[in-house]
């Protein structure tokens, strides 16, 4: 029998913010380095050190200590310093798939820089973890995956729980993704601070390392064992190497040794035994008692969610979409801004800052951080379309003099209607031309003209044109000063024909009698309705949503629930047998807001009245430290009043109402969900996460006996019971519930806490999200389930707004209407087209949502060579001129490379 060894590895886990701000924890993490180095020069036998997975910490020491970059690299050459392959250590569920790419991607291609980095899917603190990522893991070249959460309960403070419900026998165990890719899995089954603080005195290290080595033998599967020499911001442990020659004395049967995860993993798979327990997909910690799953980071701080996804929207669906197609005609790829954009964003990405489970300080440096991830985006697709447009032919048609071109192009790569809302430059007068006193009098005075819009074949189409008044601007041209004006606007709203996937089409303002409108989408006062639904409200501000595709009706969904939550930003609590507040059956006052061809909308308004905080017992028990499992506090007997304003808005082609509610939150310590029964019956649920719609129990294990049963989504979720389906895609609101028997779904608009709620008492007021919020939703009737309906295509045409840009006459070489990339996606989801990080090469990327093969099509208008690529773009396999009706198989990523396409 091979001999027992103790595989001691150096670490310390690094939260970039969490109870402390970032300058703060960086304090100490130049500390630590510091150290690190010094060790390293004076102490051969410390070995090695693991910098946690990630990168990004080398940046924010370098900003600090440039001076000792050449070090650093020799002791990453020597593997003695260990980095990569991520580079941040990105919360799983809140953060896109592509977001989880680039995460990799640049992580990896930052740490050959340094010459060396770890193959290891390391996700030490990750709460919870998609089920593609095993699959992701080996397209990377990563077979081995270390996590902490998911499988083996964890309570407060991160105590591991020594409980049945483990769902493999072993710390060791088989990972494997829906479509069958695996990898071997490493539990830190004793969490990754079991070999911390390792005793150097023979008294302290008997006690020590009886329990420790029991404790690690338990769920061993191989004579290797596996100890953590670190914890969250743990300073180096410097008498490390003494304590190890100490171990090795005293328990000459075992062999101690300072190791590494590359060298743990090789002696591992050299001894694991012959059947491994296998574990499908998702770690969601789904065979545990359900108090600390940390799921509800989901809703903690909502509004970090929708700046985030709308931040990922304009990366990922706009931004390099449009950059690309502007690439395959002649104008250079942003790579370094954008690289810098995602690097931005990415520093939002770990758990415990994008989770909203960090100090206040903490979330206010990432709004300003989402503020200029913002800016970047907005300048670069401003950007792209200005070199897009340049190349457009927009000829008018003849007969429209002093025509005013909009172009609308589509980047969501699935054909779509859309409803376009855009303000116009009607005239515009600059200093130079007029003096300026004088010029916005000239233009307010200006009578509007008879306005129309009309398509590149002259064919008018309904719009609703109203005057915008007079606005101050300027210019900014590449070869001079900047050039103030004054323009007088008009608002255009209007519907476009169907546009292509990855395609265009302009639209022309023009001096024109408009025809008589078609038929207004709102009747009645309380009825929305197109060729798709109809939507009719009722005095409680409930709403029927009528499928007229399937015949099938929505009965009186939409009501409001409002409990306490009496828990913290990890994890929701109200308490026991309280009865929750409901908007149903309180009356409502209901008035149409917008009407016109392209829109109708309704807005409804609820004064809610609920208690304005919990009472304050609870306060007492967060001064105990007690943890919210154990927590029972009422709610206050002083009211508040919610003005709940929502807005149901149909556009003439949707087959989706879009929700918008708008309201002040004046109360604490509480929860608010929209909740839309189905009446479906059936026993599971489908939901989007990281390339995969994901199929879900609608009820827990029987471990399971926290009353709520959250979950995450990426944009959607979704109920059917086979016949027909309900899907509601979200903006940020990534928490949901499958309520009342299994049929009804609850989404979190709101959640108001007032503690981060782990080791300590950390007090986070601006957690409570007093004050103006919102939260948009869009309900998607539907044959079949999500998958079978594509009802996907609708909740990202929902995500992702057509670009209008208004321009001048000219001519170009791109036609007037046009397609830049063709495909067809027979069921599969595109969720990247862009440049490579490191080639010229184009990208183009899908995942098949389902369980049978499909069969992809693409087709760049110039002569490219196509070839199978992977998630890291490597190329694999050259496929040649044509790229037709190549399969796709259940569950997997695709990644297409195009060479030559620019």
């Amino acid at each position: 029998m091979a001999k027992t060894t103790a595989h001691i590895i150096s670490h310390s886990h690094w939260d970039r913010e969490w109870y402390l701000p970032f300058e703060k924890h960086r304090f100490y993490l130049v500390k630590l380095m510091d150290a690190l180095l010094e060790k390293l020069e004076n102490d051969p036998e410390y070995k090695s050190f693991h910098l946690d997975g990630q990168t990004i910490a080398l940046d924010d020491y370098f900003e600090v200590r440039p001076e000792k970059y050449d070090l650093v690299k020799k002791y990453i050459q020597e593997k003695r310093i260990i980095i990569g392959p991520w580079y941040i250590l990105q919360d799983a569920f809140l953060t896109s798939a592509e977001a989880n790419v680039r995460n990799l991607v640049i992580g990896m291609n930052e740490s050959k820089k340094y010459g060396q980095y770890s193959k290891l899917g390391y996700f030490p603190d990750t709460f919870g973890i998609y089920g593609q990522a095993p699959q992701i893991l080996k397209q990377a070249g990563i077979d081995t995956a270390a996590f902490g959460r998911g499988v083996k309960p964890t309570g407060f403070n991160n105590m591991v729980s020594d409980s049945e419900n483990f769902e493999s026998p072993y710390s060791e165990l088989e990972w494997q993704s829906p479509d069958g890719s695996s990898v071997l899995g490493v539990l830190f089954a004793n969490w990754y601070s079991n070999g911390n603080e390792i005793p150097s005195s023979k008294e302290e290290a008997e006690k020590f390392w009886e329990q420790k080595l029991a404790d690690a033998k338990k769920y061993a599967s191989t004579p290797h064992l596996l100890y953590m020499n670190g914890c969250d911001h743990q300073p180096l442990q410097k008498d490390l190497p003494e304590a190890i020659k100490l171990a090795n004395e005293m328990y000459p049967d075992i062999e101690f040794k300072h190791s590494s995860f590359e060298e743990y993993m090789e002696e591992v798979k050299n001894s694991l035994p012959e059947k491994l327990q296998t574990v499908t997909g998702e770690l969601r910690n789904q065979r545990t008692d359900g108090w600390s799953t940390l799921v509800n980071t989901a809703s903690a701080r909502i509004y970090l969610k929708q700046m985030n996804q709308s931040a990922q929207n304009k990366l990922e669906r706009l931004i390099e979409p449009l950059a690309t197609f502007a690439y395959m005609n002649g104008e250079e790829y942003p790579e370094d801004y954008l690289r810098f954009a995602w690097k931005q964003l990415m520093q939002n990405h770990p758990h415990d800052s994008i989770c909203g489970c960090s100090i206040d300080e903490v979330h206010e440096e990432m709004v300003t951080r989402f503020k200029k991830v913002d800016q970047m985006a907005d300048k670069l697709i401003e950007e792209q379309t200005e070199k897009l447009t340049a190349k457009m032919n927009t000829t008018a048609p003849a007969e429209f003099d002093n025509a005013i071109p909009l172009i609308v192009m589509n980047t969501t790569g699935y054909k779509r209607h859309t409803t376009i809302e855009k303000v116009v430059d009607l005239e515009k007068i600059y200093f130079s031309e007029m003096p300026f006193p004088e010029i916005h009098g000239h233009l307010t005075d200006k009578s509007l003209p008879k306005l129309t819009v009309v398509n590149a074949n002259g064919e008018e189409i309904p719009a609703t044109i109203e005057e915008h008044g007079v606005e101050f601007g300027y210019d900014l041209p590449d070869d001079k000063f900047r050039q103030p004006h004054y323009a007088k606007k008009v608002k255009v709203m209007f519907t476009t024909d169907e546009l292509p996937e990855f395609g265009y089409a302009t639209y022309y303002l023009v001096e024109k009698e408009p025809m008589v409108s078609p038929q207004k989408i709102s009747q009645a006062g309380n009825i929305l309705e197109n060729d798709y639904l109809r939507v009719s409200v009722h005095e409680d501000g409930t709403y029927n949503v009528l499928d007229k595709v399937t015949g099938h009706e929505l009965k009186s969904v939409g009501s409001y629930e409002d409990t306490s939550d009496i828990g913290n930003e990890y994890m929701f609590k109200k308490a026991t047998g309280e009865k929750p507040y409901t908007t149903k059956g309180l009356q409502a006052d209901i008035r149409v807001t917008e009407n016109n061809s392209s829109r109708g909308s309704i807005e409804i308004i609820h004064q809610f009245k609920i208690p304005v905080s919990a009472h304050e017992e609870l306060e007492a028990l967060k001064d105990r430290l007690v943890w919210h499992k154990d927590r029972e506090a009422r709610r206050s007997e002083e009211m508040t009043t919610l003005e709940l304003k929502t807005t149901l808005t149909l556009d003439k082609h949707a087959k989706g109402l879009a929700v918008k509610l708008a309201f002040n939150n004046t109360a604490k310590d509480h929860r608010l969900r929209v909740v839309y029964p189905t009446g479906f019956t059936t026993d599971h649920h489908l939901a989007e996460s990281a390339f995969e719609i994901v199929k879900r129990p609608n009820k827990p294990e029987v471990e399971w006996s926290n009353p709520s049963f959250d979950h995450h989504q990426h944009s959607f979720a979704s109920l059917s019971d086979g016949q027909n389906g309900l899907t509601v895609a979200t903006k940020g609101l990534q928490e949901y519930e499958i309520v009342e028997d299994n049929t009804t779904l609850a989404i979190t608009v709101l959640r108001a806490v007032s503690e981060l709620g782990d080791w300590g008492y950390f007090p986070t007021p601006e957690a409570q999200c007093l004050g103006n919020q919102t939260a948009e939703w869009y309900v998607i009737p539907h044959a079949g389930d999500a998958i079978s309906a594509k009802a996907y295509e609708a909740a990202y045409d929902f995500q992702i707004p057509a670009v209008c840009v208004q321009t001048d006459i000219h001519d170009g070489e791109l036609t007037t209407n046009g397609q830049f990339i063709q495909w067809e996606s027979n069921g599969l989801v595109l969720t990247s087209v862009k440049r490579g990080e490191t080639s010229k090469d184009l990208f183009f990327r899908v995942y098949n949502p389902s369980n049978e093969e499909k069969l992809l099509t693409i087709q760049h208008p110039n002569d490219v060579n196509y070839y199978d690529s992977n998630l890291i773009e490597e190329k694999l396999n050259m496929i040649g001129e044509k790229y037709q009706e190549r399969p796709v198989g259940a569950y997997k990523i695709i990644t297409v490379g195009m060479e030559g396409a620019n």
